[in-house]
């Protein structure tokens, strides 16, 4: 008997079922505190970005045409030239694919007669274009150089103002005009 209430007294005295563990609070990750510098540093760094797509850069030019010696008639990019349209530059200066505004070349009579509107594509590349240097291709013969003459070479100002795929063609490849008012600097 005293068997039996030392079982009945240690069942009262033990809990049926185990003790509760205290629950572990789940915390919600704080919100997501604003870096104000941080923004200001992003933002800059993205505005500094394309505004050195934009800014008018001054380059010396040289010329070439088609009869040179050595040359092939195709650009960089495997595609025929385009007179008054292709320019070789420096890749690390105006990539390739790029559509340049040299505003110097604004009115300069094409080989179809029509006026240039001053937009050039970025196709070809050359051994001595380096740096802030570029070369314009003017079209079959040395007489198609002629109407650079009255050009100062050793100053002419290049702005990047858009991009194109495929060849350069004799067509403009001006950019749509929202683009070129958004992009050309003033005079």
């Amino acid at each position: 008997m005293i068997a039996g209430i030392a079982a009945v007294a240690l069942a009262a005295a033990a809990p049926a079922d185990p003790p509760a563990r205290p629950a572990i609070p789940v915390i919600a990750p704080p919100p997501a505190i604003a870096d104000p510098i941080g923004e200001i540093i992003r933002k800059t760094e993205d505005a500094a970005a394309d505004a050195a797509q934009t800014l008018e850069t001054q380059v010396k030019a040289t010329l070439y045409y088609a009869k040179i010696k050595g040359m092939r008639g195709r650009d960089s990019l495997g595609c025929k030239l385009a007179p008054m349209r292709t320019v070789a530059v420096d890749p690390s200066v105006f990539p390739r694919h790029s559509v340049l505004f040299i505003k110097q070349t604004v009115g300069m009579k094409m080989p179809d007669g029509t006026l240039h509107d001053g937009f050039w594509y970025a196709s070809d590349v050359g051994g001595a274009i380096k740096g802030l240097r570029v070369d314009l291709f003017t079209g079959v013969t040395a007489k198609s150089m002629q109407a650079f003459h009255a050009l100062n070479l050793a100053t002419l100002s290049a702005v990047k103002v858009g991009s194109f795929e495929g060849c350069p063609s004799a067509r403009s490849p001006a950019p749509a005009p929202q683009q070129i008012a958004a992009n050309t600097p003033p005079n």
